[in-house]
């Protein structure tokens, strides 16, 4: 489900997108079941210091060029493409276990 006047998708876990400027800016998600690509808390690692907090998402830049730095750094992430827009999304952790979420425009 999403707020504001964007078109809702169907997506398999409740939640709401918050939106400042027309741009998604907050992503506040309920419970997930795991999947392939989905580390739900609790399933395969335990973090203490998260709470409540599954990920903070970010507007980005220079897809290929943060492609390279993440994998020269031997850094594991997740890479997809929004279907309804071709932007292509990151998925990684923090040090602390906190999902990274980085989207980057359709070029």
């Amino acid at each position: 489900m999403c707020s504001g006047s964007k078109t809702a998708i169907a997506l398999d876990f409740p939640g709401y997108w918050l939106y400042s400027g027309g741009t998604a800016t907050v992503h506040l998600m309920g419970t997930r079941k795991p999947r392939e690509g989905i580390v739900v808390r609790g399933t395969e690692k335990k973090y203490e210091d998260t709470g409540r907090l599954d990920h903070i998402a970010f507007a980005a830049t220079d897809v290929e060029g943060m492609r390279k730095r993440l994998q020269s750094k031997g850094v594991k992430f997740r890479e997809s493409v929004v279907p309804r827009t071709g932007d292509i999304q990151f998925f990684l952790y923090d040090p602390d276990g906190v999902g990274v979420e980085l989207n980057f425009p359709k070029t």
